[in-house]
């Protein structure tokens, strides 16, 4: 009997990858934030999540290769389509779309979101451990 990570782990494991990427992304807006006409992005949980669950329901997402010289592509799902322009809540005379504050408050807030996803991971991880060893 062999164990599938990807139903012992569920969705968390996408979940964690995500919450690295949006730190980055949210880190560039912060010290962008005196840049002129820089425009702030985001990603959208919501939207991030409502694809994976429908790639893991309808099976793997695959291309098709017309030419048996292409490259297998890998990764498609965590490209640029889920990066989007925030809209700015008071415009600058600069055209800088970063709000200081705000951006500080998405970081906090995906920090806890970061640590509260890897604390379930790594409760998952030590359930694995114990069947395992079968305590």
């Amino acid at each position: 009997m062999s164990i599938s990570f990807d139903k012992a782990l569920g969705i968390h494991e996408q979940a964690l990858g995500f919450r690295a990427q949006r730190a980055e992304v949210l880190a560039n807006n912060i010290a962008n934030a005196d840049t002129p006409n820089y425009k702030a992005r985001d990603l959208d949980f919501s939207a991030v999540l409502a694809a994976q669950q429908e790639k893991t329901k309808n099976g793997t997402f695959a291309l098709n290769m017309t030419n048996s010289r292409h490259i297998e592509a890998q990764g498609l799902g965590n490209g640029d389509e889920s990066l989007l322009y925030r809209t700015p809540m008071q415009p600058s005379i600069d055209q800088n779309t970063v709000d200081a504050q705000l951006e500080q408050s998405a970081y906090a807030e995906n920090s806890v979101n970061f640590q509260a996803s890897f604390t379930l991971l790594n409760s998952k991880f030590k359930g694995l451990m114990s069947a395992l060893r079968g305590e």
